[in-house]
């Protein structure tokens, strides 16, 4: 077993096996770029597009193959701080909303229409953070994982939908940017 392999175990072993650890840039895409997701392994799992559309900015997470899953728009005639995840489909999967914020911690609620909601909480600026629902943590958030500048990982836990946890931390990301 290479170094590659043990340091992939020991973190598996530090972290519970069975979670499945994704490599985000930060400050995701400028409105016309595109961009890969990677899992642990590097491999391309979904492309993020960032597709500039004349009323609104809109992100367009898609499988290798190009298929659409979500889509993340901010809505300009919404209330400010608040941004929407939707199906290919167009229906609203997902609302994020600021709904905190203190000097170094913010919280962002997610109301799930078809399940419950999520909340985000922890040091967001610096990409250190959890993901809960109903208390229990669903994600984590770290820039600890990668050495990469302008990266950092986002962790999920067994049986959660790894795409609804990777828009949602697009949108934490793109709303904190926005400062």
């Amino acid at each position: 077993m290479g170094l590659r392999g043990r340091r992939q175990e020991r973190r598996e072993d530090r972290r519970g096996g069975g979670a499945r650890t994704f490599r985000m840039r930060q400050k995701l895409v400028a409105i016309g770029d595109d961009y890969w997701i990677e899992d642990d392994q590097g491999q391309r799992v979904y492309k993020v597009n960032g597709k500039a559309m004349r009323i609104r900015d809109t992100l367009i997470l898609e499988d290798p193959d190009g298929t659409e899953l979500l889509k993340i728009q901010e809505k300009k005639v919404r209330v400010r701080d608040t941004m929407e995840i939707e199906d290919a489909g167009g229906d609203t999967v997902a609302t994020v909303k600021k709904a905190l914020i203190t000097p170094l911690r913010e919280r962002f609620d997610v109301n799930v229409e078809n399940g419950e909601d999520l909340e985000v909480k922890g040091n967001i600026v610096d990409h250190e953070y959890k993901i809960e629902r109903g208390g229990d943590k669903v994600a984590e958030v770290s820039k600890k994982w990668f050495r990469v500048a302008d990266t950092y990982g986002v962790e999920v836990e067994p049986g959660q939908d790894p795409v609804l946890i990777l828009a949602v931390a697009a949108v934490v990301d793109t709303m904190t940017q926005d400062r």
